[in-house]
Parts: C-alpha cells; structure tokens; sequence
C-alpha cells in the first residue's frame, strides 16, 4: 500500500480515496481504525484508574487476599 503525503488532504477527499479502494484493503484499513479506537479506549481508562498510591506488591497481596476468601468459601 502507498503512502501519500498530503497534509491538505480534507475529511471528504480522505473519504473518497477510501471509497476507490479494493475491498480488501478497505477491510485492513477498518481493522486499523477499529483498533485505533480501541487502543484509545484502554488509554482514557487506564487514566482514569492510575494512581500512585498503590504498588504492584499491595495489589498481588490484596488478590491473593481475595482468592483465598473465595477458596475458603467454597470450601465450606
């Protein structure tokens, strides 16, 4: 696939090219966007959660905490 340098280039011009495409590579192109959106999903909520306050050692203490009140659960 080409790669064109046009800083111009308008949303309707983009569209358009995209329409001229093959179908294949209008797939490809969707599965880029798609994981684009994605990937810029996971980015906002991982910022929403990130915190300094906790470590990676108190999170893994605090799991293993929680599994094994789950274990002890079912075994009763």
């Amino acid at each position: 696939m080409k790669t064109v340098n046009t800083p111009d280039l308008t949303l309707d011009q983009l569209i358009e090219l995209v329409r001229q495409l093959p179908k294949q590579d209008k797939m490809k192109l969707s599965k880029v966007l798609e994981k684009e959106g994605i990937e810029s999903k996971f980015s906002r909520l991982f910022k929403t959660f990130r915190t300094d306050e906790l470590s990676e050692d108190t999170i893994n203490k605090e799991t293993e905490y929680v599994r094994e009140q789950m274990y002890e659960r079912k075994k009763l």
